[in-house]
């Protein structure tokens, strides 16, 4: 088959299937974990900070690189310029530089420490962002529940207006009751509005955490209320000052610090440089000659001593700088354990309190209404206090939720208990 076909036909079977992939998921509803997927997978600044690392890893082997031999060539005694082979004396021979034991280690073991540092500002990114799209993902759930009791509330309304319309024509009620419920007909449409603006922006935030174009369609699976998470601070902190990146960061930086003083040390100690040649004199049998050479470090003690010097500075400043961390993280965690029992306290009052109240109130609305003892806008306004409370209690399921992410993010891994994927 002639290469252009089979290129073709490879083109069109890979649009196929990314045609077919993109239908798929745009046909499927994402829990989190599979949001959580998407996202570690295609967010363009966590693969920009990948590829970094990824180079990173590549100046290792770059740093213990061995010197390149040298191949030297040396012609004496020509009775004119770039006469060769009439030269009276010549040297062929090659030549290595070895580096004094343990410098290339050491440069190797630095580099490595580089790269732990970066992977650490990877894993703190990466906290950070499955922070953002759990928030994102329960700040949709959230909006579509309000969206949902906002439509409750303008079907009522509208549903209210239309008999209010037929018995104002039958002389059953006055004009000033239609032209109320046109107001709340009109409230509740602008309320609905609103609502679904807000599910649009928030769809919007989270396609924006999966790579995905802004307005894209997206269907979620989930469910705001999950089990109480258990929660120990002192355990938590612990946790945290295990798993935090920030601080294997630090301990990485410390480590590479140690390790600049010793090489700094270290470049008092002299490379070699061995050489081996073959030496011609006109007339005489051709011979070897073998070289060592090695620098001698008179004059570099100073510069020497700098980066020594140097390098405890910066140990001292970072080690200062690992205790304010491991500080401001216990605070961090404190602070976020203190949020998520508040959170879980005012759930508890709306499941115990508030809702029943709300629910036995519209009960009672809607049996005078029944009976002829209220109007309608009486009871709408019960049945919108009721989705009020309703939607007062969605934003505390939230809260609980965001607060466990926060929580997660500050120990630095996802609490046992926590199920991210809902399927």
């Amino acid at each position: 088959m002639p290469l252009r076909k089979l290129q073709v036909i490879v083109l069109a079977l890979l649009s196929l299937s990314y045609v077919l992939g993109a239908q798929e998921t745009a046909g499927t509803a994402l829990s989190l974990g599979q949001c959580l997927d998407l996202a570690f997978k295609q967010n363009p600044l966590l693969l920009s900070s990948l590829e970094k690392y990824r180079a990173s890893r590549a100046r290792i082997s770059q740093a213990l690189a061995i010197p390149q031999p040298s191949l030297e060539f040396d012609s004496d005694l020509q009775p004119r310029p770039f006469h060769f082979r009439g030269s009276g004396e010549s040297y062929l021979g090659i030549s290595q530089t070895v580096e004094f034991p343990g410098k290339s280690s050491l440069r190797g073991k630095i580099a490595s420490r580089e790269s732990d540092e970066l992977r650490a500002e990877i894993d703190l990114l990466r906290l950070d962002l499955e922070f953002q799209v759990k928030q994102a993902f329960y700040g949709l759930l959230a909006a579509q529940e309000r969206t949902s009791y906002a439509q409750q509330d303008h079907d009522l309304s509208r549903d209210f207006l239309q008999k209010a319309e037929i018995m104002r024509t039958s002389g059953d009620i006055a004009e000033v009751e239609v032209l109320r419920a046109r107001v709340e007909a009109s409230r509740t449409a602008n309320a609905l509005k609103v609502a679904e603006n807000n599910t649009r922006l928030a769809a919007a935030a989270l396609n924006f955490l999966l790579a995905r174009k802004k307005y894209e369609p997206l269907e979620i699976l989930g469910e705001m209320r999950g089990p109480f998470i258990p929660l120990d601070i002192e355990a938590l902190k612990l946790r945290a000052l295990a798993l935090r990146p920030e601080l294997r960061g630090n301990k990485a930086a410390v480590e590479k610090e140690s390790l600049r003083k010793t090489a700094a040390f270290f470049s008092y100690l002299p490379d070699f440089d061995l050489g081996l040649s073959r030496h011609r004199i006109a007339g005489e049998l051709k011979t070897w000659d073998f070289t060592v050479s090695l620098p001698i470090p008179l004059f570099f003690w100073q510069p020497a001593k700098g980066l020594a010097a140097e390098a405890d500075a910066n140990r001292e400043a970072l080690k200062r700088e690992s205790e304010h961390l491991a500080n401001a993280i216990a605070l961090e965690v404190e602070e976020a354990y203190m949020n998520a029992l508040a959170a879980s306290d005012q759930i508890k009052l709306f499941e115990e309190q508030v809702l029943t109240q709300a629910e036995e109130v519209y009960e009672i609305f809607l049996f005078k209404f029944q009976e002829g003892e209220i109007g309608g806008i009486e009871l709408i306004d019960a049945r919108r206090s009721l989705n009020e409370a309703r939607g007062s209690y969605a934003d505390a399921l939230f809260n609980y939720r965001v607060t466990i992410a926060a929580l997660e993010k500050s120990i630095g891994q996802s609490l046992d208990g926590e199920d991210n994927d809902q399927d």
